[in-house]
């Protein structure tokens, strides 16, 4: 059998192992449920991640400039360069970790600056989860469950006990900066090799960002609210310039953190193995076959 191949048998299926090219067998029901709660963790984590960062309040940020140029920062003391481009194909591999419990996938994200995300994850060869994010909806299949969910974003917001945007979404997948609401003021520190840490109180939560000396793109996120104990961090590493962007530079690695009492410390790791961006039109495939059932919010 060769070990690319992905074969069902009654109530198995067989994943290969690269490591001894053996295939071992896995119940179709435990990966499912591994798969659909991995692609929903995905999901769920990035937008907490993004939504913290405006806190309690969901505030609107607006770009002065159209789609597929550079998010004004609208703040001149502050050396930030966000990204250009229109579209965005990415694949990767994900894993989230929780209390010592590894769950991995693979995952692909299209993007159409300012109108839409695509997210799919999945095991080899088996697509679990698509999701599928506009300025004004939400929609998730769950191809393993044979269930749906198309709403607004106020099913991200309630499953996340806190409001979530589009805008915050995309600026956490791109790496890109968010200036801080207007009528508040960010403090500037410089840092060592000339980084800048832009920090700001925010509706009872402290929001740092560091920035790359010479690049001005966003290195850390640091979200802390000491009133809950509640503490997100957001790494950006393995930095490359991409073809179509010579000069803006894009992380090919993310790490999150999350810690609350509650739920102890979340991670979850992103990792590119292909970027290509440009203005060249994508394919955003979204479809509900039939017999699936309707999710609830």
């Amino acid at each position: 059998m060769n070990n690319e191949q992905l074969t069902v048998s009654n109530n198995d299926y067989l994943v290969p192992v690269a490591a001894t090219g053996r295939c071992h067998k896995v119940p179709v029901r435990l990966a499912s449920v591994r798969v659909a709660k991995l692609g929903t963790l995905l999901i769920a984590h990035c937008a907490l991640l993004i939504a913290t960062s405006c806190a309690r309040k969901a505030v609107p940020t607006t770009s002065t400039k159209g789609p597929g140029t550079s998010v004004s920062v609208a703040e001149p003391a502050v050396h930030a360069t966000n990204t250009a481009f229109l579209f965005m194909n990415a694949k990767g591999k994900a894993q989230i970790n929780m209390k010592g419990n590894k769950q991995s996938a693979n995952i692909a994200l299209r993007m159409r600056r300012d109108s839409i995300i695509w997210v799919t994850a999945g095991l080899v060869g088996i697509e679990g989860v698509r999701a599928v994010l506009t300025p004004d909806s939400v929609r998730v299949i769950n191809k393993l469950e044979k269930t749906y969910f198309t709403g607004g974003y106020d099913y991200l917001s309630k499953l996340l006990n806190v409001p979530v945007t589009f805008a915050q979404m995309q600026a956490l997948l791109l790496g890109d900066y968010l200036p801080a609401p207007i009528g508040i003021t960010p403090k500037i520190a410089v840092e060592e090799a000339g980084r800048q840490r832009v920090s700001y109180p925010l509706a009872g939560v402290l929001v740092e960002r560091l920035l790359q000396a010479g690049t001005g793109r966003v290195q850390q996120l640091k979200v802390s609210d000491e009133a809950t104990q509640r503490n997100l961090t957001v790494d950006y590493t393995d930095f490359k310039v991409l073809d179509e962007q010579p000069t803006v530079p894009f992380a090919h690695s993310t790490f999150i953190q999350a810690q609350q009492p509650a739920a102890g410390v979340v991670t979850a790791a992103i990792n590119y193995s292909k970027v290509n961006v440009g203005r060249e039109r994508l394919a955003f495939p979204f479809a509900v076959p039939k017999g699936y059932k309707r999710m609830k919010q």
